[in-house]
């Protein structure tokens, strides 16, 4: 077998045999890419290798390739960021189940994509440091993880614009059909895009904006990639915040 050092973010997992797990991990190598994992189920004093394989845990690990097989092996699994809040902080652990399924649903296994990966790790450092604004954090995930999918606004914001979710646009006049933002919440994706992560405490949003403005994410998402009405997490979030 050939091997290699990578980091990998946890999106999923599914029990195989009685003592192993396939996961899906965001591999810096490889994109979204599938392991197994043997042992990790084990009686035999191996059942803390469990802790690793939560939703968004980020990790160090050694690699395996086999010829015989598409399914890559791991080993030598140890964490990548020390996690100190997020895995005890329910508001935090429900964003990273989202987090996890929308990556796990909206990308496929392909090539490594560096400033995504880059991006998503950072995301998992800051949610887990953050203190003001945890609230709004899974609308700043949604609406910044489309620049690394293909469909982010592609025009600047101005003062009570509409957005159109087809063209992906700001725009001064409603748009002839039904696929917008109105300005309200056009403004608030203008706002969580350009705002720092550390600085989200800042954006004031009561918990009816906050069920809109994610309603107005995924119907945008929506309109590009159909798979993000898959996730069923959404309907956790709303109830959460």
């Amino acid at each position: 077998m050939n091997t290699y050092k990578a980091r990998g973010i946890v999106l999923n997992t599914v029990k195989y045999g009685d003592t192993s797990m396939i996961v899906q991990m965001l591999t810096d190598h490889f994109g979204r890419q599938s392991y197994i994992v043997q042992g990790v189920r084990s009686q035999r004093g191996h059942g803390s290798k469990l802790a690793h394989f939560q939703p968004m845990f980020a990790l160090e690990f050694e690699g395996l390739v086999s010829p015989k097989s598409e399914l890559h092996r791991m080993r030598d699994t140890r964490n990548g960021i020390l996690l100190r809040s997020m895995p005890y902080d329910v508001r935090k652990s429900t964003i990273a189940l989202f987090m996890a399924e929308v990556l796990y649903r909206l990308i496929g296994e392909s090539e490594a994509n560096p400033h995504l990966f880059d991006f998503v790790w950072g995301s998992v450092e800051a949610l887990d440091a953050l203190e003001e604004g945890v609230s709004n954090f899974h609308l700043w995930f949604l609406a910044n993880i489309s620049r690394f999918l293909g469909f982010s606004p592609g025009n600047e914001y101005t003062p009570n614009a509409w957005f159109d979710m087809r063209e992906g646009l700001f725009t001064e006049v409603m748009p002839l059909h039904d696929a917008v933002i109105a300005p309200e919440y056009a403004r608030l994706l203008h706002d969580v895009l350009e705002c720092d992560v550390r600085d989200l405490g800042e954006i004031g949003l009561n918990r009816t904006q906050r069920v809109e403005m994610l309603s107005a994410l995924v119907d945008y998402y929506t309109v590009h990639l159909d798979s993000i009405r898959r996730v069923e997490s959404l309907h956790i979030l709303q109830e959460v915040f």
